[in-house]
């Protein structure tokens, strides 16, 4: 059915397009080009924007600093150049059919009331009057981390986020608490697409398609945001848009490579075509690196990891040698034994050390037809696959040997309307496995979404928004994480939501917004927002903000059947059991068959059908406000109300689904609670096998690791940020984030609610832009506090850590650019994740070509 809309839609488009019906299809055009430099030395500018105001006719500036805007009404029309960190220019022409108009910038500092966002509000508004809190990612940002192929560390000097990191591109981002190994607390959207994984509800960080240089925006809303976004927008939104083909005329190759054996290479190719009727981009790389993942099945240099760490963190000595001592399997890591996997696992990583390389490559074409109206169709289409990352997950850690993952979209902008429609696709049936048990594990699923935007103003300074969507996701695991009765399934999400803002006086702004969201697996929910913002001056504002949010069980959570570990041998048990005072009670049971037929008990995850979604009420007061023309803080606090938390994985806490083992029916009924006593107390060595042995629903033994609602939560904290321009050249960045939490309501027996974030983190920064001299450089440091973490039984302490990123770049002329990116330069070995890899140094070099 979707494939069926997506094509009508797509054909309406392009009739759209190709007869070019509009209002103003019949009036006189004109073109104009020029060339804008910088005041002073002349210096070409690249990536300026150009906009003939009112008409919807823009273009950037190519590598030489030229532009060319084509089908512009002839008459007066005035033509604003824009560009971060130089003054804007406005210039009032008429047009006629061939104009030149040349353009120089002035620089200036980067000031935040320069900045606007389109992300907290779903429409443009500027950054200091955003009524939520809000960070928008600096091109100069985007560009040095593009190298690296790592998308989340753009997000590394962001007041208040999260950032954990095992392996290359196994990431986990998340801001004010509560991280966990697989996080989908932040939704995060390109282009209007949701990137979380359909079966797990997460991000694979190395298969986005796109580089981050090609980025236009990315925008970072901390705190709820399920009012205007729905179900997953928990914590925040990570909003990220690419540019469009006339923002990116010309051709841009660039080529790196260093460190971890990485070499990458990106490529961009867009132009504008029939007098400015039609716009192509196209998109390609590919990456290959080695990683940081090494076997935990023999001590390697892990093992001199965890020397250095017992010395350094006194008083964690126990917490650290698990964590860099060999891999246990999970359920039954409580014993102290190594477990060599086994089982024909396609990977070397789990048995010699060495490993596989990881690659990416992705691939895109975008079409848009632009009308003089200021509409723009698009049809879009692209992939991307990822090979060999590994994941750390509930069940241990999960090699993706391969992930397919196509995608189409179409929209229809105009001024007061958007509609847009995408099918995501992935496939890993070609190989995921299971490196704890060896299971391969299968996933095909699809996301297609539908969704019509629009907005009205009225009384003057009221402004409205509305909108609707449906969503339809298709999973099916061919059995290998889902029963058979509960595979191949197909559900969906419909939504309507819609916001309403009103000023006062220039300086009061008053914001309300609603949501309701019902869904195939969830009972419908209804998310409202209020804000207030006080802005005694352009640049200064006051806000307050009440939000809720919620965020749904994922298919894991629900219908999870997975093997979580190597079966556990309980034949010594049976056979300690059948040699004390209870062996004549088991004289009817055939040896071996006490627990199961074998002496191997699966060790399973399984999902919990009982689930209740999570919700989360946010309380938030904050300020934005340039102190002076040099300096601008941003202040935001906060208190949350979290309830009816989901659990990681544990044993034990879904007794309605898989309740305590029973004796089997050959043991006479006087004794069979007996034997259910001293089987319990027999696997007292083993925790996890104590709390987990069940019989599942066929009868037999297993033990079984599930999830449950685990009671509520109350945190608070506070972000501080704070930025100075030293000169046109010299900025620095910083931000103080401090986290507090309180259990109020605990349901789950040995569960820790723990927010598995620090109390404290600051990040610092330093750069440098010299366009006199074509010089770029920068150095951010980012400090975490020691903390406990709790996923699962994933539990210890996290030390530490210092972590020092540095970039420089060099344009040696208009077209070539040279660079050098660092990740962790001084190589401050860490582990940021209980379970993860240890992180070390990545140093990368490159070239820019821009033609």
């Amino acid at each position: 059915m979707f494939l069926r809309n997506v094509r009508v839609h797509g054909l309406i488009l392009l009739a759209l397009a190709a007869t070019g019906v509009t209002a103003a299809a019949a009036q006189t055009t004109g073109t104009i080009r020029g060339t804008v430099t910088q005041s002073g030395d002349n210096a070409i500018l690249a990536g300026v924007q150009v906009t003939v105001r009112g008409v919807g006719v823009a273009t950037v500036t190519n590598a030489n600093g030229k532009y060319l805007l084509q089908r512009v009404p002839t008459g007066p029309q005035t033509i604003i150049f824009k560009w971060l960190g130089y003054t804007p220019v406005e210039k009032t022409i008429t047009v006629s059919a061939e104009t030149n108009v040349d353009a120089s910038l002035e620089p200036k500092p980067v000031s935040l009331a320069d900045l606007s966002v389109s992300a907290v509000s779903r429409e443009p508004e500027r950054s200091v009057q955003a009524p939520a809190a809000s960070t928008s990612i600096e091109p100069r940002v985007l560009q040095s981390n593009s190298a690296t192929g790592q998308v989340p560390l753009a997000l590394a000097q962001a007041p208040g986020v999260d950032i954990v990191q095992s392996g290359i591109n196994d990431f986990n981002i998340n801001a004010r608490g509560f991280n966990s190994s697989l996080n989908r607390r932040v939704l995060t959207l390109l282009d209007g697409r949701d990137l979380a994984i359909a079966f797990l509800g997460s991000q694979e960080w190395s298969s986005i398609p796109t580089a981050t240089a090609d980025l236009g925006a990315m925008e970072l809303v901390r705190g709820p945001g399920s009012a205007l976004y729905g179900p997953n927008a928990f914590a925040g939104v990570l909003n990220m848009t690419t540019v469009s083909p006339r923002e990116s005329q010309g051709a841009k190759l660039t080529v790196s490579g260093g460190g971890l054996s990485s070499y990458r290479i990106d490529g961009r190719w867009a132009t504008v075509l029939s007098e400015g009727r039609w716009g192509i981009r196209v998109t390609g790389g590919y990456g290959s690196n080695d990683t940081w993942n090494r076997s935990r099945t023999s001590i390697d240099s892990a093992g001199k990891f965890s020397f250095a760490l017992r010395n350094e963190y006194k008083g964690h000595t126990d917490s650290i040698v698990k964590a860099s001592s060999p891999e246990l399997v999970p359920l039954a890591g409580q014993t102290l034994s190594p477990v060599v996997v086994t089982g024909g696992i396609p990977t070397r990583a789990e048995a010699t050390g060495d490993r596989d390389a990881i690659t990416s490559l992705y691939g895109t074409a975008r079409l848009d037809r632009y009308f003089t109206s200021g509409a723009v169709a698009t049809v879009e289409g692209g992939l991307s696959q990822s090979e060999n990352e590994t994941l750390v997950t509930g069940i241990g850690r999960i090699q993706v040997l391969k992930g397919f993952k196509p995608y189409g979209r179409v929209a229809y902008n105009t001024e007061h309307f958007n509609f847009f429609a995408y099918l995501n696709h992935r496939t890993s049936d070609t190989g995921q496995v299971s490196l704890a048990s060896g299971a391969k594990l299968t996933e095909v699923a699809s996301i297609s979404h539908v969704e019509g935007q629009g907005n009205v103003d009225f009384l003057t300074n009221g402004k409205a928004i509305g909108g609707v969507s449906y969503r339809n996701y298709s999973v099916n695991t061919d059995g290998t994480l889902m029963r058979p009765e509960d595979d191949n399934r197909s559900d969906y999400i419909a939504s309507a939501y819609g916001q309403v803002e009103y000023k006062f006086s220039g300086m009061l702004r008053l914001v309300g917004a609603a949501r309701y969201d019902v869904g195939t697996l969830f009972d419908g929910q209804f998310s409202p927002k209020v804000a207030v913002v006080f802005s005694p001056t352009p640049n200064h504002s006051f806000r307050a903000t009440y939000n809720q949010a919620f965020q749904t069980p994922n298919y894991s959570e629900y219908f999870l059947r997975a093997a979580a570990g190597a079966p556990a041998n309980l034949l010594p048990l049976e056979m300690a059991l059948r040699g004390s005072a209870l062996g004549p009670a088991l004289a009817g049971v055939p040896v071996g068959a006490l627990y199961t037929t074998s002496s191997a008990v699966p060790v399973t995850a399984r999902g919990n059908k009982n689930l209740t979604v999570e919700t989360n009420t946010g309380y938030e007061l904050g300020y934005k406000g340039s102190l002076t023309p040099k300096l601008y803080v941003t202040v935001d606090a906060y208190q949350n109300d979290i309830a009816n938390f989901v659990t990681d994985l544990l044993p034990g806490v879904n007794p309605a689904q898989f309740p305590y083992w029973t004796a089997p029916n050959e043991v006479p009924a006087p004794y069979r609670q007996a034997v259910v006593d001293a089987t319990r107390a027999n696997l007292a060595s083993n925790p996890a096998a104590q709390a987990g042995i069940t019989r599942v629903e066929d009868g037999s033994t297993q033990v079984v690791a599930s999830y449950a609602n685990a009671g509520a939560v109350r945190q608070k904290g506070l972000d501080i940020g704070l930025g100075y321009q030293f000169s046109d050249e010299w900025r620095a960045d910083g931000s103080i984030s401090w986290f507090d939490f309180t259990v109020t309501e605990a349901t789950i027996a040995g569960d820790k609610l723990l927010p598995n974030t620090p109390e404290n983190k600051e990040t610092l920064s330093l750069s440098y832009d010299g366009s006199h001299n074509r010089f770029d450089a920068s150095i951010s440091g980012r400090f975490i506090e020691g903390y406990q973490w709790a996923a699962g039984v994933f539990s210890g302490w996290i030390p530490a850590t210092q972590t020092f990123n540095a970039t420089a770049g060099y344009q040696f002329s208009t077209r070539y650019r040279l660079f050098a990116t660092g990740t962790n330069v001084f190589n401050k070995e860490s582990f940021q994740l209980y379970g993860g890899a240890v992180v070390g140094r990545r140093l990368i070099v490159g070239v820019t070509g821009s033609f």
